[in-house]
């Protein structure tokens, strides 16, 4: 016997899991946590109050995720420096989307601490941005337990930084507001002898620097899934000068595979389901999803 209530609640299931940013990791030391709505401030990452999305380009939670709290560390870092997000569901299961860019920001703390600092309308500037390659998002590595990985501008300049990483997931963007926005926010002291910051051109204010009706944030990502081009919201990637600017161009991905990630055959079951629940996405109408 068919049994039709499968499928609605493979799919329901499928969209309402959402996520944050687990583990950071600069330079092979890591750091852990906090946990989703923990109440802790331990770490160099900015405890958020829920694993769900921020929703609307404007709202104050774009900043750096839903309630988000100062961390009381700060994490040492160099221009050129390697650091890795691992992004997973609040329960630590694998992050749950496979559509749509990864962005990453970064804010000047000033003379203080990035943990006394508060970064509401503060000026950001892009230093990376990854959509697709291939037909296929960057983002939906991911879900195979891999850890996203940007590398500091190289000739930035000394100081107390922001590192913010955001995951826009475009699987109900086709309406407006349908977009689902994670940003997280970690706490640096960059050292080094790096002189490049970025012009007043290059900064923006998080929220401001989106709308919900750009080409990239109100999209129908399954009527083009072949095409690899991809228009990224907000500004261009800042070119700090130096050896190297930005750590990535559009839509070249470096991704780091987490060491505790599952073995290879929960790997391979994951993908099988992502990828049967994709093609299941992809002719479905999204309007009962929306949230």
């Amino acid at each position: 016997m068919k049994a039709s209530f499968s499928l609605p609640f493979l799919v329901a299931s499928y969209v309402a899991a959402h996520g944050y940013v687990q583990k950071v990791t600069i330079d092979g030391t890591e750091y852990t946590g906090p946990a989703v709505d923990s109440g802790s401030t331990d770490g160099i990452t900015r405890e958020v109050s829920t694993q769900d999305p921020v929703k609307g380009a404007t709202n104050s939670n774009l900043t750096c995720g839903p309630g988000a709290i100062a961390a009381i560390q700060v994490a040492d870092a160099n221009p050129g420096s390697s650091i890795s997000f691992l992004w997973t569901g609040a329960s630590g299961s694998a992050w749950p989307h496979n559509v749509g860019p990864m962005i990453t920001y970064m804010t000047n703390c000033g003379d203080q601490s990035c943990a006394d600092y508060d970064p509401t309308g503060t000026e950001w500037f892009k230093i990376e941005e990854v959509g697709k390659t291939d037909g296929t998002w960057a983002q939906a590595a991911l879900m195979s337990g891999t850890a996203a990985e940007v590398t500091l501008p190289s000739n930035l300049a000394a100081g107390n930084y922001i590192i913010r990483h955001e995951i826009i997931a475009l699987h109900n963007a086709q309406a407006e507001g349908g977009a689902e926005f994670y940003p997280s926010c970690t706490q640096l002291k960059v050292g080094g002898s790096g002189t490049g910051t970025p012009s007043d051109s290059d900064l923006v204010k998080l929220p401001g620097a989106y709308s919900d009706t750009d080409p990239g944030i109100l999209i129908d990502v399954y009527t083009d899934s072949q095409n690899d081009s991809y228009t990224f919201p907000g500004p261009a990637v800042v070119d700090l000068g130096g050896d190297g600017t930005s750590s990535s161009s559009r839509g070249i991905c470096r991704l780091k595979k987490h060491p505790t990630a599952n073995d290879t055959a929960t790997l391979a079951k994951r993908k099988i389901v992502a990828s049967h629940v994709s093609r299941i996405l992809r002719g479905l109408d999204f309007s009962f999803h929306r949230h």
